[in-house]
């Protein structure tokens, strides 16, 4: 099939078709005589396969080092290790975001908290100074 079909079938644009292409996760199309791509029926599901990493947050060279050549030859243990790789950066992430959620809204009640006649460089001093606090109580 022609690139545009292709395009058409996958809903990926022709142009993103030639970058994966180019960056050696697809096989190079063959070429008719009139130089156009013809790719086969399988590139449809490569390109299904490349596009739903990367929604899940696999980058193009994770997804290079797993995607087989032939998609009848999985390298399995290699593809169960980068996919429970990537369920652990995706734990370590939550992690890290619920931290940040927590120091910002704990900063959002302290500058909420403003003191009676206290102005803006004394609650940005008092802020801080909590911030601080907190920063050598982790450590």
């Amino acid at each position: 099939m022609k690139i545009g079909e292709l395009a058409r079938l996958s809903g990926i644009a022709a142009s993103r078709i030639r970058f994966y292409e180019a960056q050696g996760l697809l096989q190079p199309a063959q070429r008719q005589a009139n130089g156009y791509r013809e790719y086969g029926a399988e590139t449809v599901t490569r390109l299904e396969i490349i596009d739903r990493a990367q929604s899940a947050g696999f980058s193009l060279d994770e997804i290079r080092a797993i995607l087989p050549p032939d998609m009848n030859a999985w390298p399995h243990e290699a593809l169960i290790e980068a996919l429970r790789s990537k369920v652990g950066e995706i734990e370590r992430l939550e992690r890290r975001l619920a931290e940040t959620k927590q120091h910002l809204v704990a900063l959002a009640g302290d500058i909420e908290s403003r003191v009676e006649g206290e102005d803006c460089a004394g609650a940005a001093r008092r802020v801080l100074e909590k911030m601080r606090r907190r920063t050598i109580g982790q450590r």
